[in-house]
């Protein structure tokens, strides 16, 4: 497998994670018991940290971007066990 092939599934895993973990841990001004700006939407969040959010979405891209490199490589799981139905299968 080719960097740049690596490079753009770990970029496509990093952007799926990082919307994954985007509602973890956020908390809205009501549950914190921090007063609102006025105007502001009520679900809100208080405490959104976007930094530990790209830290985590980092780590977890990485790992998952290691295990499909390593799959794609050794061919522990390849197309053919993923057909449980049984049409590419030829009896």
């Amino acid at each position: 497998m080719q960097w740049t092939s690596i490079v753009a599934i770990y970029f496509l895993v990093w952007v799926m994670t990082a919307f994954l973990l985007l509602p973890f841990g956020v908390r809205t001004h009501d549950e914190l018991g921090v007063e609102k700006v006025p105007g502001q939407a009520d679900s809100a969040p208080a405490n959104f940290r976007p930094g530990r959010l790209m830290l985590r979405a980092t780590v977890i891209a990485a790992a998952l971007t290691a295990l499909y490199v390593a799959n794609y490589e050794s061919g522990w799981i390849t197309a053919d066990d993923l057909d449980f139905a049984g049409i590419g299968r030829e009896d």
